[in-house]
């Protein structure tokens, strides 16, 4: 079965974007995966399709209505296919490879790219959405997140990358980051790959790759470098 994406955006010229091209594209185009677009134009109310309004309480910017999204999200979910509904947001928790693991596992996923100050609460309750936040900071809208999470759950889907060890030992898939990659030539303006790497000896190697990867996480991720230490213990 094909891993379904759908994406709810005022934007659908957006995509597939970047996810047209590479592993992305290739896997788009032996349907490994689809991806499909809904304009939220489409289920404004009046006239001139109307998405969002003031705030209750004041503020400034607008809230995107939820009615409108009701509608949009209905439509898309008219059978429950199990497929969770994702809302990227600063007010999420954090996206991690795991998230991306799970969403994996499933037949898809459901975007809804929020633009504005937001979408009302009650929407998002009613249909279970699940928010994340891919870091602390702000964009204009949801569309680019939801590229960044579509490329993270792609490549991991079987067939897409060239080989089965690639997403298996990069970084946070067992907790740590990734140990120092080196390729030709052996000396390059005047800096040496470690010998390590060119002796042949696997079992070497594999203790440096993994000495490497401890120090890395632990002096650019300490807060990474707690979560496993935390979980080596239990």
């Amino acid at each position: 079965m094909t891993w379904q994406a759908d994406i709810l955006t005022l934007f659908p010229e957006m995509f597939p974007g970047p996810l047209g091209c590479s592993l992305a594209g290739r896997a788009l185009e032996r349907n490994l995966w689809a991806c499909r677009t809904h304009d939220l134009r489409l289920f404004g109310r009046g006239v001139h399709k109307a998405l969002d309004d003031a705030p209750f309480g004041g503020g400034a910017g607008m809230v995107m209505r939820p009615d409108v999204l009701d509608d949009a999200l209905t439509s898309v979910r008219q059978t429950d296919d199990g497929r969770p509904v994702i809302y990227p947001t600063p007010r999420g928790h954090r996206l991690e490879q795991k998230d991306i693991a799970r969403y994996v596992q499933g037949e898809g996923v459901v975007i809804l790219c929020g633009r504005f100050e937001g979408v009302d609460e009650r929407v998002l309750e009613k249909h279970a959405v699940e928010q994340v936040c891919m870091g602390d900071f702000v964009l204009s809208g949801g569309e680019i997140p939801a590229l960044a999470l579509l490329d993270g759950c792609v490549r991991l889907l079987p067939g897409v990358m060239g080989s089965a060890l690639s997403g298996e030992e990069e970084s946070f898939s067992a907790g740590l980051l990734e140990y120092p990659q080196y390729t030709r030539p052996a000396t390059w303006e005047g800096r040496d790959v470690p010998p390590v790497l060119l002796s042949g000896n696997h079992g070497e190697i594999a203790r440096w790759r993994d000495e490497k990867s401890i120090a890395v996480t632990r002096t650019r991720r300490p807060d990474l470098w707690a979560m496993y230490e935390q979980q080596q213990q239990s």
